[in-house]
């Protein structure tokens, strides 16, 4: 039925119609042929092709540590070794929503120490902090007066105050492949 309608329009309005449809000429539907044949015998969708043939950009690798925490002068091998990481002054010693990593252990009770192993850590700056949490409660306990009942430390072993050391006291650098840092439990 569309051919009786066609013939009756005539040849003028035949060519027309042709460029109203916008057939594509015979060069642009040769490249779409071959671009679909390719696609097919190789698998892989002609545009994807393309991105695969450009290299991709590859990012620098960050160096990463590997940083050993030996912690000595447990008074005994009850409860854990917890070890916080923290990387930026707001919130250390304690703040638990602030803490970069975390880590527990068992105490040695040979040796009364403990070592903790912290993999992969970009390297910066960092601060610990360490509590022997002999009745594992997951917290410090204190006694009346606010005096600590377990013993704690901290990186780069500031002493023992009236107070928790602060960052700037505790922080340390890591920037080699390895390191080690040691911690010396305080008691009151």
């Amino acid at each position: 039925m569309r051919l009786f309608i066609i013939d009756k329009l005539g040849p003028k309005a035949i060519t027309a119609r042709k460029k109203q449809m916008k057939v594509p000429n015979r060069a642009t539907r040769c490249v779409a042929a071959s671009a679909a044949l390719l696609a097919f015998l190789v698998g892989t969708p002609a545009p994807r092709l393309l991105a695969q043939a450009k290299p991709a950009p590859s990012a620098p690798a960050k160096a990463t540590t590997t940083l050993t925490v030996l912690i000595t002068g447990a008074r005994s091998a009850r409860g854990k070794m917890v070890v916080w990481l923290f990387k930026d002054a707001p919130g250390y010693p304690s703040d638990t929503s602030k803490i970069f990593r975390q880590q527990s252990v068992d105490v040695d009770p040979s040796t009364k120490t403990a070592q903790v192993i912290f993999k992969d850590l970009p390297q910066g700056t960092f601060a610990l902090t360490v509590l022997h949490d002999e009745n594992n409660n997951g917290k410090m306990d204190k006694n009346f007066f606010g005096i600590p009942k377990e013993s704690y430390g901290a990186s780069n072993n500031p002493g023992k105050k009236a107070r928790a050391a602060n960052f700037d006291e505790a922080k340390f650098t890591v920037n080699a492949p390895e390191q080690s840092i040691k911690i010396a439990l305080i008691h009151w």
